[in-house]
């Protein structure tokens, strides 16, 4: 699973299928944060892993 915070516009749909290079979000400014950005966190098992193993650069 996959989350995503302080997002301007998600741009897919929980389930949706992606590859790589998709846009998955747009950054905004929003929850009260003083500069734009964006949160994700991968979780598996309904635990946070580090993302560093699906993010390899190939």
């Amino acid at each position: 699973m996959s989350l995503y915070a302080h997002n301007d516009a998600l741009l897919k749909n929980a389930g949706d299928r992606v590859t790589r290079g998709e846009t998955l979000a747009s950054v905004g400014n929003s929850g009260g944060q003083g500069r734009s950005g964006l949160y994700f966190e991968l979780r598996q098992g309904g635990k946070p892993v580090n993302p560093a193993t699906w993010l390899q650069r190939r």
